[in-house]
């Protein structure tokens, strides 16, 4: 019954959320701190992961496809399709749902048990419109750029480590990630990216606003929030798969 209960009322805060602002120009504004703060902020931790992540691959499709009858160049296209596929969207995302999730998490619920929400709620603002909708619109729009920038350096970091330690020559590598290329692959990973982008944020900002207590709860909260959140994202992940690509 627990579950249902915090649907119910993980969709009923949507409904406010997604409510008609009252001022426009305030919510612009808190739109664009959010891109800075939750968004661009995480461009660092990106590029470092993807890169190290990008070798590392390379690594071990280099060693997994150790056999002559495989042209080396596949471990080029190995990569390239693994990055696309899972890691620059999936995997990001687990990632960032423990960044920025708890970024969330602890903003809202600090701002919940200091009543600083109910000071909110008496002056007629819609607290969870306010609180809630730019951080959903700025990691739904940041989610797809950090997607590219995750792929863009994965194969930058193939590219300097095979060569490097000698598993696969830079023109290999070069022709592999250009070798039958899917477009598809690229759309079907930009739409998982929009679904995890608003489940990092949503989910989060649900453990916020509702929790209840002192600064123990919020650490708890976050907790929860990322836990949840990576389980949601798996299982959007099998949905997604499933009907996108079968």
């Amino acid at each position: 019954m627990k579950f249902f209960f915090h649907v119910g009322r993980y969709f009923n805060m949507l409904r406010r959320v997604f409510a008609r602002p009252e001022r426009h120009r305030i919510y612009i504004r808190q739109l664009f701190h959010e891109i800075d703060n939750l968004g661009v902020n995480s461009v660092g931790i990106v590029v470092i992961i993807s890169l190290f992540i990008g070798g590392i691959m390379t690594i071990q499709f280099a060693y997994s496809m150790a056999n002559p009858i495989y042209p080396s160049s596949l471990i080029g296209l190995g990569t390239r399709d693994t990055l696309i596929l899972e890691f620059s969207s999936t995997m990001l995302a687990l990632i960032m749902a423990g960044k920025i999730g708890s970024n969330i998490t602890s903003e809202i619920g600090s701002m919940k048990v200091t009543e600083q929400i109910d000071s909110l709620e008496i002056m007629g603002i819609n607290s969870a419109s306010y609180l809630i909708l730019p951080k959903i619109i700025a990691v739904v729009v940041i989610f797809p750029f950090l997607f590219i920038i995750s792929v863009f350096c994965g194969l930058i970091g193939g590219l300097f480590t095979g060569p490097l330690v000698g598993v696969i020559t830079a023109t290999d590598y070069l022709n592999g990630i250009q070798y039958l290329f899917v477009p598809y692959y690229v759309t079907f990973s930009l739409i998982k990216s929009l679904f995890f982008g608003f489940l990092v944020a949503s989910v989060p900002a649900y453990f916020g606003y509702f929790v209840q207590g002192g600064a123990l709860e919020v650490g708890r909260a976050s907790t929860k929030a990322v836990v949840n959140t990576n389980i949601l994202i798996l299982l959007f992940d099998l949905i997604l798969t499933r009907l996108l690509l079968t």
